[in-house]
């Protein structure tokens, strides 16, 4: 009797709406799963249609190119003598479901819909789906006419029921699932299910990694089994990145690591278990045999085939492995730089362009440029096609191999460092050096000519002249003037972009880059439509304190010597007039606060929950070696005038990569107004009331603010 299954898990770097691409990558992987003698093959969710469609999900051309793809896979050769799991939206009883499609030899088995759906920060499921609301419950679904003259099936079960073969049992969930509180697995597990399949659609944050990886192998120590776990990977049209990092798991053991950040487009992973190591670890728990005995079971969906083969007593089984974690340096490197690839091998354009200034966060976005340079030199090196592909069609060269990231650099970007009277010659040579040592085609321009004629075009209209600060001018006269210097570099920035492909004889465009951070945008301290407004940002959901640990890296990753001074100068705009030829502006005394506390700003505000006296409260503790009450109030209040002040910008903040979990982006993750009352009077008048009356103790405040959050009243 067999009992070794050979199992496969995949990630995709599926494109939404890309019908023709995703059909042919999800055949791709069912064909390598059967290379590997894989007998079930498990997709990412709703990897059909690709998970980003958004509004498109109400259309019902979606759903009818679906069911196109569908029909497609199912009378395809590749697809017959393995079990294939594949995600696609569902319309039942006219209600739209987030559903898997489990088939065989052209015979759907079971249409299992989403049972709890994700709709905090970056996703929307509920706008779009319902969930499957009737647990252990199926009906039967009528298929369209389409699937129907494939199959010979008028209807299959559509529900919450589990697969039964010859030899094992299996449980379906789909992403949400496992995070749930109440996730299926459990009761599955109870009700001997053996196999548990996860497809997922889990975008990249820093430092996230290790939550999956926690959930699987807690999953599987606590009830026994095997949990194959499929991500999507890529840019599939949008801010987030899917970052992979399929597994395969058993018994609390992982037994397979898929890539985190990679170009491959298809990435099939298999491992060959015993399923006795299942029946035997789970026959040691009492406890779950007593619980398994009450359980009201699952319905079961029979299919007269066998995972295993009847000769496998000299088949290898499974090694476990140590899992391996990237450090947020090396996220850093690689998330944003495969996003970036990504996004420019499907948007059609020639390259980038940055406005290099030679601080950080311009630089950083110069080293994920170069570190993808990097990636795609490696994947060339290693003979994937698909890149060298999109390679010669970026450049514009059919017979094009890059030979290292420079000389790559050197074809698809572009670095121009924008002069003012404001700026030094230190900054200028720091960009220089850095774009040398990257490889990009570096400009160095001088904007004083057209910074002196819009400012000439106010004087002729209004008789006066603007100046700035240390000359005697107001604070709405400097920031005005710091403001033209910024809004004309983005000006440029896109004339340049348009242009210097045509200028070269070449056809295209470049896309911007932006390079504004996290804790930048959270405190709005940019000029708005300046030269952080472009068409994509790399950097827009990192925070400046990861930033300079990144640049750290890139000097030893890279060698990248000119970023240590990049490193070790202070941030600074560089809009203001020059003291002795000297930086006279700061970026941290312009804003009144520091990096690192804006980081903490974000993270109690966003992650925490926290409006503006519930974060004194916090801070009051956090920071006592360092600051009074009366103090952290004083900062507290300054971070939420100047948030509240700024938060219009959000509404044009430039799409960017996500990755940390405090973003203010406006469009989907950080949703609040963008006009506030800027005096947060009542709020501020709470905080007032902890830090005025000197003899109310730091013990009652402390007790004062357990007990409201309890829901008691102190009397």
């Amino acid at each position: 009797m067999g009992r070794k299954v050979t199992l496969a898990t995949c990630s995709l770097n599926q494109w939404a709406m890309d019908f023709e691409g995703n059909s042919k990558r999800i055949l791709e992987s069912i064909e390598i799963a059967k290379k590997k003698n894989a007998a079930y093959r498990l997709g990412s969710e709703l990897e059909i249609c690709g998970y980003g469609c958004y509004d498109h999900f109400y259309e019902g051309d979606t759903l009818l190119h679906s069911f196109e793809v569908l029909a497609m896979l199912l009378q395809s050769p590749v697809t017959q003598d393995i079990i294939c799991d594949v995600g696609m939206p569902i319309m039942h009883k006219n209600v739209l479901y987030n559903c898997r499609v489990i088939f065989l030899n052209k015979k759907i088995l079971l249409i299992r819909p989403k049972m709890q759906l994700c709709n905090d920060g970056n996703y929307r499921e509920e706008r779009w789906f319902t969930r499957w609301m009737k647990p252990k419950q199926v009906e039967e679904y009528f298929l369209p006419r389409m699937i129907s003259s494939i199959t010979g099936q008028k209807t299959v079960p559509f529900g919450d029921a589990v697969l039964s073969t010859r030899d094992t049992c299996i449980g379906s969930e789909t992403c949400e699932e496992l995070w749930a509180p109440s996730s299926s697995h459990i009761a599955q597990s109870l009700d001997g299910v053996e196999i548990f399949t996860n497809a997922s659609g889990s975008h990249f944050s820093l430092r996230k990694a290790y939550v999956r990886v926690d959930l699987v192998k807690s999953a599987t120590a606590k009830c026994g089994g095997i949990y194959l776990f499929a991500n999507q990977m890529g840019c599939d049209g949008d801010r987030v990145y899917y970052d992979g990092c399929s597994m395969i798991a058993i018994n609390g053991s992982f037994v397979v690591q898929g890539s985190q950040f990679s170009l491959d487009e298809v990435e099939v992973l298999t491992a060959t278990l015993d399923l006795e190591d299942v029946r035997s670890y789970r026959g040691n728990f009492a406890s779950r045999a007593r619980a398994a005995a009450q359980l009201e079971p699952y319905p079961r969906v029979m299919a007269d085939f066998s995972l295993s083969k009847d000769d496998d007593i000299f088949l290898p089984s499974y090694e476990p492995v140590e899992w391996r974690y990237h450090s947020p340096e090396e996220e850093i490197s690689y998330g944003p730089a495969c996003w970036l690839w990504d996004y420019l091998r499907r948007s059609g354009q020639g390259g980038f362009f940055l406005p290099l200034s030679g601080g950080i966060d311009s630089s950083s976005t110069a080293c994920i440029v170069a570190s993808m340079c990097h990636l795609v030199c490696q994947a060339v090196d290693n003979g994937n096609p698909q890149v060298l592909t999109d390679v010669r069609r970026i450049v514009g060269d059919p017979d094009f191999i890059p030979q290292n990231p420079k000389e790559l650099a050197g074809r698809i970007f572009v670095t121009c460092y924008m002069a003012s009277e404001n700026s030094s010659e230190v900054t200028r040579n720091r960009a220089q050096q850095l774009a040398e040592q990257i490889g990009s085609c570096h400009q160095s321009i001088q904007i004083d000519t057209a910074v002196s004629a819009v400012i000439g075009i106010f004087t002729a209209v209004t008789a006066v002249v603007p100046r700035f600060k240390v000359h005697g001018g107001s604070p709405r006269e400097n920031l005005a003037l710091q403001n033209v210097q910024a809004r004309l570099r983005m000006v440029l920035a896109y004339l340049f972009a348009q242009l210097t492909l045509w200028a070269q004889g070449r056809p295209g465009g470049l896309l911007v880059l932006g390079s504004s951070n996290v804790d930048e945008s959270l405190r709005g301290y940019m000029t708005k439509y300046d030269c952080s407004s472009a068409d994509i940002n790399p950097i827009g959901g990192i925070s400046k304190t990861d930033l300079r640990a990144f640049i750290r890296f890139c000097v030893d990753k890279f060698g990248f010597t000119a970023l240590k001074e990049i490193y070790d100068a202070p941030p600074t705009a560089e809009l203001e007039p020059l003291a002795e030829g000297q930086i006279a502006q700061t970026d941290e005394e312009d804003m009144g606060m520091s990096y690192e506390e804006l980081s903490i700003y974000g993270r109690l505000r966003k992650m925490m929950k926290c409006g503006p006296y519930s974060m004194f409260c916090k801070l009051i503790h956090t920071w006592k070696n360092t600051c009074s009450p009366a103090q952290v109030a004083v900062k507290v209040k300054h971070f939420f005038r100047s948030y509240s002040i700024n938060r219009h910008k959000m509404t044009t903040l430039t799409p960017s990569f996500h990755a940390e979990n405090y973003s203010p982006d406006d469009n989907r993750f950080d949703l609040r107004q963008f006009l506030y009352n800027v005096a947060w009077t009542w709020q501020f008048r709470a905080i007032d009331k902890q830090v005025t009356p000197a003899h109310i103790s730091h013990r009652l405040r402390y007790f004062k603010f357990i007990y409201f959050h309890l829901g008691f009243i102190l009397q």
